[in-house]
């Protein structure tokens, strides 16, 4: 139902939606479509954005945390299988938990596999693989995904200004509008 709605239009196939998650924050925003396993095994904080073709397979926990962003077509994966063909030919899958921290920008395309934590105020850039824990305040990207360097003051200031500057035009804009 979700999927097919106009979303913008009609509230109500996301209030539906909702209901099936572990918890669904009230400001949360998923556009269409969304594929999930399950809906109860996923947990979304405050203030989260999900852009078009979000996947979770949520055959384990999936918590995200405040003020999460994912850009488009974002992967969750917690189940897994065995390495050894021998083992995973008799159909053995298990699943392990995904944890993402608060302030986390996921950019496009990005897979995130089975078992992985990501830290608080973390970016992780677009085309991502997720292989392994990746800590807090830093950027990390590749495949597979890797810390490319601390976030620092140095950005904070920048973004800030950048902010500023932003606030500035529009309201120049907006006066000339009138």
């Amino acid at each position: 139902e979700f999927n097919d709605s106009k979303f913008w239009e009609d509230k109500k196939p996301f209030a539906n939606l909702k209901k099936f998650f572990g918890h669904a924050a009230k400001d949360m925003t998923i556009t269409p479509p969304f594929y999930c396993d399950r809906g109860d095994m996923i947990s979304f904080g405050e203030h989260f954005y999900s852009n078009t073709g979000l996947t979770i397979l949520d055959d384990n926990k999936v918590t995200i945390g405040n003020n999460v962003y994912f850009g488009p077509h974002v992967s969750i994966f917690c189940p897994n299988h065995p390495v050894s063909a021998e083992v995973r030919s008799t159909g053995l899958e298990y699943e392990l938990p995904v944890t993402i921290g608060d302030d986390v920008w996921v950019g496009g395309n990005v897979t995130i596999n089975p078992g992985v934590t990501i830290g608080n105020d973390t970016v992780i850039g677009s085309g991502s693989v997720v292989t392994h824990n990746i800590p807090s305040h830093v950027v990390a990207a590749g495949v597979p995904c890797k810390v490319i360097r601390p976030i620092t003051a140095k950005d904070n200031d920048y973004w800030k200004q950048q902010l500023q500057e932003y606030i500035e035009d529009k309201k120049k804009f907006t006066e000339k509008q009138r």
